[in-house]
C-alpha cells in the first residue's frame, strides 16, 4: 500500500492487515556522467513498491535527500547535515508510531556509511524509547551483500557502477545516458580531505561498462526477496 496514493479510510483498513511500513531513503547525488541524481531514491522506492505488491506492507514516500560526504564537491549533489537526518528519521518514526505502525523497515538506496550511521543511531534511540516495536536499518549494499553479490562481476562495486547502472537500465532506461569509465576512489586512508573530487574525479565506484538490463532484472528480483525475508524476520522477533 503506497501511502501517497491511499485515503485515510484505506489507511485505517490497511492497519487491519499490517503494522509494518517501509521508509525508503535516497539522495540527490552525482552518479557519474551517465546516471541521474535521483538514482538512489528511485531504485530503493521501486524495490519497496514491489515488496508491497507481494506482501502486506505500507510504503512511505521516499526521503529524497541524504548525508552525502564523499560526493559533496561533485556537481548536483545536495545533502543534509547528520543532525538533520537524525531528527528527520526520529520524526518520521514518531509520526508513523502515532498512526499505529509498530514495525519499521528503514532502507536506503544511498549507502554512505556516515548517512547510515545517523539513521541507525536515531533508530536505536527510538527503539529504546519504545521497547514494543521492531526496526531494521539497511542500505542497498547491505541487501546485495546478504545474497546478491554473486550476480556482479566487479569486486567492490558500489556507486554508479555495475549494479546501479544495471538497475537503472531496468527501472528507468531513458534516464541512463550512455556509460562512464570504470573508476575507484583514491582517498588517502584515515586522512580527511577538503577537495574530495580531486581523489574521485568521475564519481564512479565500480564498472558501469559491465552493466546490463538482464543483470538489473536479476538484481531487482533478488533484492526484493532479500528485503521481504528480513522484514518477515523482523516481524517475528
Amino acid at each position: 500500500m503506497l501511502l501517497e496514493d491511499i485515503t485515510m479510510a484505506e489507511f485505517e483498513e490497511g492497519l487491519k492487515r499490517t503494522r509494518t511500513v517501509i521508509i525508503p531513503f535516497g539522495s540527490l547525488e552525482e552518479h557519474g556522467l551517465h546516471l541521474p541524481l535521483s538514482t538512489d531514491t528511485l531504485q530503493m522506492y521501486e524495490i519497496a513498491k514491489e515488496a508491497a505488491r507481494r506482501y502486506p506492507l505500507f510504503v512511505a514516500p521516499s526521503v529524497n535527500y541524504g548525508l552525502c560526504r564523499s560526493t559533496r564537491n561533485h556537481p548536483g549533489t545536495v545533502g543534509l547535515k547528520g543532525q538533520t537526518l537524525w531528527h528527520l528519521t526520529w520524526d518520521l518514526l514518531e509520526g508513523f508510531y502515532q498512526q499505529g505502525l509498530r514495525f519499521f523497515a528503514l532502507v536506503s538506496g544511498h549507502a554512505g556509511q556516515t548517512h547510515k550511521a545517523f539513521i541507525l543511531d536515531a533508530a536505536e534511540a527510538f527503539m529504546e524509547a519504545h521497547p514494543e516495536i521492531g526496526i531494521m536499518v539497511a542500505t542497498i549494499i547491505d541487501l546485495i551483500n546478504l545474497g546478491a553479490r554473486d550476480l556482479l562481476e566487479t569486486p567492490g562495486d558500489s556507486h554508479a557502477g555495475e549494479f546501479e547502472t544495471s538497475l537503472m537500465l531496468l527501472l528507468k532506461p531513458d534516464a541512463v545516458k550512455g556509460s562512464s569509465p570504470a573508476e575507484f576512489p583514491t582517498f588517502p586512508g584515515l586522512i580527511l580531505v577538503r577537495d574530495k573530487r580531486r581523489f574521485w574525479p568521475g564519481g564512479v565506484w565500480g564498472d558501469p561498462t559491465k552493466a546490463s538490463q538482464d543483470k538489473g532484472q536479476a538484481l531487482f528480483e533478488r533484492l526484493v526477496e532479500i528485503l521481504l525475508t528480513k522484514i518477515k524476520e523482523m516481524e517475528s522477533v
